[in-house]
């Protein structure tokens, strides 16, 4: 459905003509005597340009752990981030998978329906909910359509950039009953609710959070029939904060576990040691024999596809070196030193935190609005004072601070990848703030924000 309404723009806005395929990025070089980037591909391709927009979101660099023998496996292997377009048949085979997080969740609902023999690593339990997907008819469809503007924009005017309303209380300000009704109906309503719609302060409030889980735990609990299987998919005590690692939503998780061809084997206790051919040998020296592996260990999240593509500032240096021991922006969009760089729906944006396609429209626009600005204001090129840059970093790490998240080690934190500096690496300031500071940068504060030559 995604790639018929690409196909669709493509037709309508003729997207097709500008776009050079099957290229890599390799090196991006700032000129201040022309003004330009000069951009270049492994293919041999040059391109020169006034402005310069890696838009490459902030999943797009996958990681695999290290492990010895990876390349000696038989079988077949699949990484999330590369699935073949053709359908992976597991009928009668041995299978594993990698990795509990979303796409993790995904690969393992459906394989452990069909697979002669599930065996499912997992490090970190995943507080996923249930998705209670929906089937809307033909007459329903057509009363969307009716509603879409509306629905934009509410999404544009909520923090989270979704149409249904913010939480109107905190949780102290509701009795025991009213929370315990309105958490039981957020989970029974499926989706991210939960997450998101329960009450201001889930990912502030110790007590509200912990309420959460144990809700969470409970309705959980009771769909697994193993205990050991039970308490690690749901333990009792939270392994962190809920929602202080992305829920994944799903359909049929937990039921698969009831299976006694479906295995569960924890990390933490028997880490992977290596691949053989085959199959995956444990601490505990055991080899589980599989046909068929899935890798889902997800990515280097934002920063680690910048960092690769041979981006440089106007001193040479490199995006990764520069990152080395921490993140530097402002608005998420722009890097000192790099003029005429804009990067959308990246690293110190609420990017992960809001509706995708709400947020990616409005920093599409602002950067629009922004190069317009320079136009007709004769500005050749703008980059980010330094000073603003350090003032957004610390105002990124202090509402950080001020939340549950930093005591998860996720990718949030740039936790997931080993060497990785650990901060938190996006703004929780919701949409509304976000397009108001957006919004002040490209109007009274501009000059006093932006270096800019003309």
């Amino acid at each position: 459905e995604f790639e018929d309404y690409f196909d669709h723009v493509d037709k309508v806005l003729s997207v097709r003509k500008d776009c050079i395929f099957n290229s890599r990025v390799t090196s991006a070089l700032f000129d201040p005597a022309t003004a330009k980037w000069t951009i270049q591909t492994n293919d041999g391709r040059t391109v020169r340009a006034q402005y310069f927009v890696p838009a490459v979101g902030f999943a797009a660099k996958q990681y695999i752990p290290s492990w010895k023998g990876l390349d000696s496996f038989e079988g077949t292997i699949h990484h999330s981030s590369l699935w073949p377009r053709e359908p992976v048949d597991v009928r009668g085979k041995r299978v594993a998978i990698i990795g509990t997080g979303s796409t993790g969740v995904q690969i393992i609902q459906e394989w452990a329906k069909e697979a002669a023999e599930t065996f499912v690593f997992q490090r970190t339990p995943n507080l996923c909910l249930p998705m209670d997907q929906e089937t809307f008819d033909s007459a329903a469809r057509d009363e969307m359509r009716t509603q879409t503007e509306a629905e934009f924009a509410r999404c544009q005017n909520s923090v989270q950039g979704l149409s249904r309303p913010d939480p109107p209380k905190a949780f102290a300000e509701m009795s025991k009953e009213e929370c315990d009704q309105v958490l039981n109906d957020c989970y029974d309503k499926g989706g991210f609710r939960l997450w998101g719609a329960a009450y201001k302060d889930l990912l502030v409030s110790p007590e509200a959070n912990r309420a959460t889980y144990d809700l969470w735990a409970k309705k959980t609990r009771a769909r697994i029939q193993d205990p050991a299987k039970r308490d690690l998919l749901a333990p009792l005590e939270p392994p962190h904060p809920f929602g202080t690692k992305r829920p994944s939503l799903e359909q049929g998780y937990f039921e698969q576990f009831n299976k006694p061809n479906v295995h569960l084997l924890d990390t933490n206790t028997n880490p992977i040691i290596e691949l053989t051919p085959r199959g995956i040998v444990t601490a505990d020296n055991k080899t589980h024999e599989v046909d068929v592996i899935a890798i889902a260990t997800g990515f280097d999240a934002s920063t680690g596809s910048l960092s690769n593509m041979g981006i440089c500032d106007i001193e040479g240096v490199g995006l990764g070196e520069r990152w080395r021991d921490g993140v530097s922006t402002f608005l998420g969009l722009t890097v000192p030193g790099c003029p005429n760089m804009f990067m959308p729906y990246s690293v110190q944006a609420p990017t992960p935190f809001t509706n995708g396609p709400v947020f990616i429209e409005y920093q599409a626009d602002f950067i629009r609005d922004i190069i317009k600005k320079m136009k007709d204001e004769g500005i050749k090129t703008l980059d980010p004072q330094p000073a603003a840059a350090q003032a957004w970093r610390e105002q990124v790490i202090a509402i950080s601070h001020m939340t549950l998240l930093t005591q998860a080690k996720s990718w949030y934190m740039g936790a997931n990848i080993p060497g990785k500096p650990v901060e938190f690496l996006y703004l929780l300031s919701g949409m509304p703030m976000y397009r108001a500071m957006c919004e002040d940068s490209i109007g009274p504060k501009f000059q006093e924000l932006f270096v800019c030559q003309n």
